[in-house]
């Protein structure tokens, strides 16, 4: 198996400020925007993003956090019981602009099963999607908003997001598995 980095800390730290301001526009409409993080390491990307939103405008825009796991089309056939890590979303989603963000958008899988559960919730004006690296290969109709970085993936290859919020340290690398 070999490794390249395709995004080292600097460039993850860049990507998250990229997305940030495109997410929040000219700044005009932050009172009507919601960043939710679907779990695992689209809680920690969400979190800088809004961090990076407040410290630019010096106001706090809502957050949350999304577990789809119980959402997922293929929940029935695991094969082990699906950990579940909890949602907390504690704001009425009705008329917000939703930003949902994610590490890596792959197939639409996990972004459907998380545009069913924020529906659960209410009736958003609107939701996106923000992530930050979008590999392609889609089984879905669905597309990022905003995007840090896209890569060209082949078969065989993988894309791993590290943060250091729960990795210890920030990179983007594209895994194959051949040498």
């Amino acid at each position: 198996m070999s490794n390249k980095t395709i995004m080292d800390a600097p460039a993850v730290s860049e990507a998250v400020e990229q997305l940030a301001s495109a997410v929040a526009g000219d700044g005009t409409d932050l009172d009507s925007i919601a960043s939710i993080g679907v779990h695992n390491r689209g809680v920690p990307l969400a979190q800088r993003i809004i961090a990076k939103i407040g410290e630019r405008s010096g106001k706090k825009v809502k957050s949350g956090v999304l577990d789809i796991t119980l959402y997922r089309d293929d929940v029935a056939l695991m094969r082990k019981k699906p950990i579940v890590r909890g949602t907390d979303i504690r704001f009425p989603v009705d008329d917000l602009r939703v930003v949902l963000v994610d590490d890596v958008l792959f197939t639409g899988r996990t972004v459907r099963a998380a545009i069913d559960q924020i529906i659960d919730f209410g009736r958003p004006s609107r939701i996106e999607l923000a992530v930050l690296v979008d590999r392609g290969g889609r089984e879905l109709p669905i597309m990022a908003n905003y995007v840090g970085k896209t890569v060209d993936v082949k078969p065989g290859e993988r894309v791993t997001v590290l943060l250091a919020e729960v990795d210890g340290a920030d990179s983007v690398t594209l895994e194959s598995e051949r040498n």
